[in-house]
């Protein structure tokens, strides 16, 4: 049997982020092997995971245990990068609260994938703009995922709809451990948006009568692509999440971290559903759901070819250009203002020379026509020819 000898720190090509203790352990669970860490700068906080999926070195971090929100991601973010140097693109998984519609008929445990929907790369950071007189006016763009990621993502949707997948394997290997069974999660149970939750953690005080009749599922886990909702604060608001969706074009997801990677780290995200976003969440679903989104997360890397990967920019190469990139549209929307402003402050001193406006102008003469005598009548012109 053929022995691998330990990777270098340069061998990494894959970033994992995650935000919660259940998300490590189930990214953790993923690996096909364990490496050990390197040791790291003094100011680097994070604590690595290292490893290996299929053939791609994995370095897996988590944000600290309480710090939650993009800010926190992104320190994160930025200092793995910093310490693996050759990271081609990241991913972003974990648990996320799930938009149910008649589109998309989304339910506890399946997972949602950030792909380029409408007007939006995948993540809208839903929270993050400007109040106006008009309302509350979003700002900003975020980037949308790699496109060697995207290309696996189709591939599996291809291979999803020829039957073939490994997802139900891969969660099977998490049924082993009581933390991730599926019986622990307990009933999928959706209220209407407009009934609030009664009692305590549980539901055991909700109304029945509230909850939305659905189609049992003939099949188990779903995949569902399209747009993520980031941003910092928990939405626990059925009303408000229905709101917020429709003013997006329908997003399929909440979330409250990859807003603070896109434009810096660039990544997939990946989100189990634990709850639908409403009151009446609560934990019960977040370690299925977690597991969820890491199965998937290792299928997405199987698809993705290493000879991809070696011939990719790093994610500093990738960032430095769309810097250098912002630099030059900046520079452009520069020339073009001051080309505006030229041309307005012409505008401003040809209308000084003359007071009123071309169309009470330009017949002013009519009246003032007199008898004319041809040219060739004309004495200095009879001169000329003789």
């Amino acid at each position: 049997m053929e022995t691998r000898s330990r990777p270098r720190r340069e061998d990494y090509t894959v970033g994992w982020v995650c935000a919660l203790p259940i998300e490590l352990a189930a990214a953790q669970e993923m690996l096909d092997e364990e490496h050990k860490d390197f040791d790291h700068d003094a100011n680097d906080t994070n604590i690595y995971a290292l490893g290996r999926i299929g053939e791609h070195n994995v370095v897996i971090a988590c944000l600290p245990e309480g710090q939650t929100g993009t800010n926190s991601a992104a320190v994160v973010a930025v200092q793995m990068k910093s310490a693996f140097t050759s990271i081609r693109f990241g991913l972003m998984v974990g648990i996320g609260g799930g938009v149910p519609t008649v589109e998309a008929d989304i339910r506890l445990g399946d997972v949602v994938v950030s792909t380029p929907h409408g007007v939006h790369g995948g993540v809208v950071q839903y929270d993050f703009g400007k109040n106006t007189p008009s309302g509350f006016q979003r700002t900003g763009f975020l980037n949308a995922p790699p496109t060697v990621l995207l290309s696996s993502v189709t591939q599996l949707r291809a291979n999803y709809a020829r039957g073939v997948s490994r997802l139900s394997e891969y969660i099977t290997r998490l049924h082993g451990l009581p933390t991730f069974a599926r019986e622990n999660a307990g009933p999928d149970v959706l209220y209407d948006a407009g009934y609030n939750h009664e009692g305590d953690v549980t539901c055991e005080r909700c109304s029945r009568e509230k909850i939305v009749d659905r189609r049992p599922r003939s099949q188990g886990i779903l995949v569902h692509y399209g747009t993520i909702a980031s941003g910092n604060q928990v939405m626990r608001d059925a009303t408000e999440r229905d709101r917020v969706s429709s003013e997006l074009g329908g997003v399929l997801c909440f979330e409250m971290e990859a807003a603070g990677l896109m434009n810096s780290f660039p990544c997939l995200v990946i989100r189990g559903i634990c709850d639908y976003a409403d009151s009446h969440k609560n934990k019960r679903w977040q370690a299925y759901a977690a597991g969820a989104a890491a199965a998937y997360a290792k299928e997405v890397l199987y698809a993705v070819p290493t000879a991809e990967v070696a011939k990719s920019r790093t994610v500093d190469e990738i960032i430095r250009e769309m810097n250098e990139g912002l630099r030059n549209a900046q520079e452009e929307e520069r020339i073009r203002q001051k080309t505006l402003a030229r041309d307005e402050k012409a505008k401003r001193f040809l209308r000084t020379l003359y007071t009123c406006p071309y169309r009470d102008r330009k017949d002013r003469n009519t009246g003032k026509r007199v008898k004319g005598q041809a040219c060739s009548g004309y004495p200095p012109i009879q001169g000329a020819g003789s």
